[in-house]
């Protein structure tokens, strides 16, 4: 009997232990599931806190908008539009201090329209940039990060 016993202790085991694995593999299943959706998600529809456009819808040479203010950490996203080539220079004398204004400019072209670059600030303060080849021509920008 006493065999018995644990005969039917061991299989109960079993049994649990079955109901967990398989608790535990439809829950790491669906936790998977849920941050490939996530990472998608971020892909597809990263966050920006402003976008600029580089060139005016009806082929104007500017920035639009031409000064945009940001939270320290977040991001600004350069679109190029119209009237292109286009660049994004920061002005070496018109950054924050200790920021390298050539580390955070976009000096090659963007030469198609939707072209895009990017930049996270995280040091306050008031950033000025222009687009080299059209500089001459007022081509600027001030981006004013909180």
């Amino acid at each position: 009997k006493m065999f018995a016993v644990q005969q039917t202790f061991a299989t109960k085991t079993v049994q649990v232990n079955k109901v967990n694995k398989t608790t535990k593999a439809s829950f790491v299943q669906d936790m998977k599931k849920a941050a490939v959706v996530g990472a998608t998600v971020l892909m597809v529809n990263p966050a920006f806190a402003a976008t600029i456009k580089l060139g005016g819808d009806n082929g104007e040479l500017g920035f639009f908008p031409s000064s945009v203010t940001v939270s320290k950490g977040e991001t600004v996203e350069f679109v190029n539009n119209k009237a292109f080539p286009h660049n994004v220079v920061f002005d070496e004398d018109a950054v924050p201090d200790g920021v390298d204004a050539d580390k955070i400019s976009h000096e090659d072209y963007l030469n198609g329209p939707g072209e895009k670059v990017s930049n996270k600030f995280d040091t306050a303060g008031t950033y000025e940039f222009y687009c080299e080849p059209h500089q001459g021509a007022g081509m600027q920008g001030k981006i004013v990060v909180n």
